[in-house]
């Protein structure tokens, strides 16, 4: 009555009863205000302890299954020769460079034909039956290290090695299972590009090291400058390559090859050229092979798993857990930035049942004596990008003493979703497995290699936020376009103390990984989620997290896991429709997950221009371009 009686006189005047109106409609307010905040709180953030079993597993593939033949339908697509050449490539020479430094460093216990059976292993399972088969799986560089490092603890204890590393994959197994029953993925929400950056940095120096470590086995004489000369070129010109794909030179199709087979050429051409002239009588190491389909060692493929102390089981407990850590961190990862934001994806994600086949392939890989894959950083973001079907924009230009249409740009339509490339280019490694073709891997010089090594370190540093940061504060600011995203952060010391804390953070997992400690690098990795959560937003405001880091992937991708962190999403039961509301992640609750009319891209790790729109859930997320005209659409 009293709200009643407020709106019938909108200016009751000064006195007793005026007051009490206002009072009684602001109390009323007020509750009504708390009510509706304290029902919406307990409808979207359930009690921690409520657990619900399966309730993630279960609604991936509910989510997913609709879709499942036309991941087979949809890779009718002239995308997908392209992708599957270039990620046959890009899978298999890293992994046989990891091979060949795990032949080293395990005595052989690990080799070429183990490396391509797990990477065949990860392919299959998870371009079949996964809800993200955009993930490339394979054996990667931090895998590489936690290998070697339990070979160093375990084996001065007269342990039997392989034994050792199949319980480590039985006790992930069930760890990883746990994991994926109890909805653990739903942490994801708070996995910012802050702690991604960090480890797509340690991943970066981690492929620069082992370049460098290659080239330190030749010594100093003829092999070691021969080797040198090689690498650096290898490095050169599949840089030039890439570079030639991303200029304006050249017609399309030019361009497209340079940038799809560049390297893969480049490593074929370096296998012939120290054959020529002077160089053949140069005694270079090459890739040791063995036998097709046998293991390395002289042993059996199913591992003697009985051949343990009941002790030394529970001892690959502790060793399990990091591991599970580990892979539970670098495949969601991989995951995220494949499915990232500046990828206009249609087809939902699923983490959860992902993290239940990753447990399977763990487990496997294990009894078979086989490295465990997972998740590959920088590859499986470069599958999705090699699958997206651009059309170049030009902007008009308005000054008249400038060409016109000289300013153009790129602009993702769709990517084609679908399973068949993954599934191809593991079906490719296992043929690469054949004896045939294992003669051809062994005559591949081991500083072509190290080349490879250096240019996919590159690469993935290129694609940094930190790099990004890096060269932002460093540019004369004078020259720095004054649309850059970073000019948005009033304190310029802000930028300075955030990308020190991502360096500091770098640096201290790099450190640990050169000591014996290495298999505890994991928990530093998941300890920096709780720091940006937590600690980051003491010392930085919203805004300025908001333009320093960013969701790694979109609402649309995230729905798997309960959303984005730090995201306000509306009240669907009472009709609010709320569309964008200021996030500390960095946005509002639009088809990207940010909420000022940009996008996150991964090549910078910063907000930048582009505005994506929600669309149904059936048809993902769409583009819309801020200005300028459409040429034509072209694949890229």
């Amino acid at each position: 009555m009293a709200a009643a009686a407020a709106a019938a006189d909108p200016d009751p005047g000064p006195g007793p009863g005026s007051d009490y109106v206002s009072r009684q409609a602001a109390v009323g307010a007020t509750d009504h205000r708390s009510t509706t905040s304290s029902s919406r709180r307990s409808r979207s953030a359930p009690r921690w302890w409520k657990i619900h079993l399966f309730r993630g597993i279960a609604n991936d593939i509910r989510r997913r299954a609709p879709y499942y033949w036309s991941d087979w339908l949809d890779a009718w697509d002239y995308r997908v020769v392209p992708a599957t050449v270039y990620m046959y490539f890009a899978n298999i020479l890293p992994a046989l460079a990891f091979s060949l430094d795990m032949f080293t460093k395990t005595h052989m216990q690990y080799g070429v034909n183990e490396v391509l059976l797990a990477s065949v292993l990860g392919a299959v399972v998870f371009s079949i039956f996964a809800c993200q088969p955009l993930v490339i799986v394979g054996v990667t560089g931090p895998i590489t290290v936690f290998n070697y490092t339990v070979y160093d603890i375990i084996t001065p204890l007269g342990t039997n090695y392989l034994a050792f590393m199949c319980w480590i994959g039985l006790w992930a197994v069930v760890l990883h299972w746990i994991l994926a029953i109890t909805n653990s993925c739903n942490w994801l929400k708070y996995v910012t590009r802050f702690p991604c950056d960090i480890f797509g940095f340690y991943v970066a120096f981690i492929y620069l090291q082992k370049g460098i470590q290659v080239l330190e086995r030749f010594g100093y004489g003829a092999p070691f400058y021969l080797s040198l000369s090689v690498a650096l070129l290898v490095f050169a010109i599949a840089y030039i390559c890439g570079e030639l794909g991303k200029s304006a030179l050249f017609r399309h199709p030019v361009r497209v090859f340079l940038k799809d087979y560049g390297t893969p050429l480049t490593v074929v051409f370096f296998t012939g050229f120290v054959h020529l002239g002077r160089m053949k009588s140069v005694d270079l190491e090459r890739l040791p092979t063995s036998r097709p389909f046998f293991p390395t060692a002289d042993r059996p493929w199913v591992v003697e798993l009985w051949d343990i102390e009941v002790r030394e089981v529970f001892l690959a407990l502790p060793f399990a857990i990091l591991l599970t850590v580990l892979f539970w961190f670098d495949h969601n990862v991989s995951s995220l930035i494949a499915q990232g934001t500046e990828f206009p994806l249609r087809k939902p994600a699923g983490f959860h049942w992902d993290i239940v086949l990753l447990g399977l392939t763990t487990g496997v890989a294990g009894i078979l004596g086989l490295p465990f894959p997972n998740g590959l950083i920088p590859q499986a973001p470069f599958h999705t990008e090699s699958l997206c079907v651009t059309k170049v924009e030009v902007d008009d230009v308005d000054n008249e003493d400038e060409e016109k249409g000289t300013s153009y740009k790129y602009i993702r339509t769709h990517v084609v979703e679908q399973r068949v490339s993954n599934l191809a280019q593991g079906l490719l490694t296992l043929g690469t497995a054949t004896g045939p073709l294992l003669i051809v891997l062994h005559l591949i010089p081991q500083a072509v290699l190290a080349g490879l090594f250096f240019i996919m370190g590159y690469q993935a540093l290129e694609a940094n936020g930190i790099t990004a940061k890096l060269l932002f504060l460093l540019r004369d600011r004078r020259l720095t376009p004054a649309s850059h995203a970073l000019h948005r952060v009033r304190r310029r010391k802000a930028i300075w103390v955030f990308a020190v804390i991502e360096l500091a953070a770098f640096a201290a997992t790099f450190a640990v990984t050169q000591t014996i400690a290495a298999v505890g690098f994991p928990l530093l990795i998941l300890a920096l989620i709780p720091v940006r959560a937590v600690l980051l937003p003491r010392f930085f405001t919203a805004q300025e997290l908001a333009v320093l880091d960013a969701p790694t992937a979109s609402s649309f991708t995230m729905e798997s896991v309960g959303g984005i962190y730090g995201t306000a999403i509306a009240d669907e039961e009472e009709g609010q429709g709320e569309e964008t509301k200021e996030s500390v992640g960095g946005g509002a609750r639009n088809g990207n997950g940010n909420g000022n009319g940009t996008s996150a891209d991964t090549s910078s790790g910063v907000l930048t221009g582009g505005v994506f729109e929600k669309a149904d859930e059936a048809e993902g997320l769409s583009y819309r371009p801020q200005g300028g005209r459409s040429l034509r659409d072209e694949g890229r």
